[in-house]
């Protein structure tokens, strides 16, 4: 099976395609290094015309961002997965698509399932929500892989705050469930897999680290890591960006260890890693030169 990886030198797209470099399928990268400047017309001169599947591994779990810049939200959340869908269902390919828990409201008093609908509160929720809807649409061979919380995003807040500040403000109201980077290829990788074998299992899955924690405790576990300056005071206290985060963010991921076999694994024994792998460089892609790589790009 020949799979297109879609990526923007970020470390999921970085781990992703180490992790499917060491298997059987053949697999080319298709980087797009400035999303401004995507030219979606420009989909046919790079997806390879014996490609099987298309793997969207732009992940966007970042509120936040997606509220200073509404419409490169619009662009990268909505519409480049969904042209990536219409031209997967007019060549015959299958998608893979991320989304994440920002598509519920939180005020469900227990987890979210699969086939609970999408009540978005922020700007990057309701396009992942539309950009769901739309890929059922036009595409019936896809995976929706909706993730939890994105472990990076919160060790980055945190020495940010703590380059400047003794105390760092998160809230003991909101709860979910972090996901790191080597573990979310991890689980991407044993779905390609699965498809590669024939498994027909399209549909919507879930899936974030193994333990339910708040802000506050997600805090507290990072102040305590290597790296992370000394004396760091964590409080619970909503700060002015927590108001996009729902309340409730935790997902039910049965669906996806009874189809795939995927087990949930315990973010907090990756925390050590994921700080190490954000530090890291940006490497030259080893498919650099490969003739199917591209940029995807005015």
């Amino acid at each position: 099976m020949h799979v297109l990886v879609v990526h923007n030198y970020g470390p999921l797209g970085r781990v992703l395609l180490e992790a499917l470099r060491d298997t059987h399928l053949q697999v080319s990268p298709l980087l797009i290094s400035e999303l401004d400047n995507v030219e979606l017309s420009a989909l046919a001169a790079w997806i390879p015309d014996d490609t099987d599947m298309i793997v969207n591994a732009l992940w966007l779990a970042d509120p936040e961002l997606a509220e200073s810049d509404p419409e490169a939200a619009h662009k990268a959340s909505f519409s480049l997965p969904v042209a990536l869908a219409e031209y997967a269902g007019e060549h015959g390919m299958s998608l893979l698509q991320l989304s994440s828990s920002y598509i519920f409201d939180g005020r469900k008093q227990s987890a979210y399932i699969s086939s609970n609908p999408g009540q978005p509160v922020n700007e990057l929720g309701n396009w992942q929500w539309e950009c769901e809807q739309a890929i059922r649409t036009l595409l019936p061979r896809h995976i929706l892989l909706r993730t939890g919380w994105s472990l990076g995003r919160f060790l980055r807040k945190v020495q940010k705050v703590a380059a400047s500040s003794a105390t760092v403000k998160l809230s003991g109201k909101c709860h979910g469930q972090p996901v790191t980077v080597t573990d979310l290829a991890r689980v991407m990788t044993a779905i390609i897999k699965q498809i590669d074998c024939g498994a027909e299992v399209w549909g919507t899955y879930q899936y974030a680290g193994a333990e339910d924690i708040s802000l506050y405790e997600l805090g507290l576990a990072i102040a305590g890591l290597p790296g992370i300056p000394s004396g760091l005071r964590v409080v619970d206290e909503m700060a002015d960006w927590a108001t996009l985060e729902p309340l409730n963010a935790t997902m039910i991921c049965t669906k996806i260890r009874n189809t795939f076999g995927i087990k949930q694994l315990p973010w907090r024994s990756g925390l050590a890693e994921e700080l190490a792998l954000l530090s890291r460089p940006e490497p030259q892609s080893e498919f650099s030169d490969e003739p199917s790589s591209g940029s995807l790009a005015r």
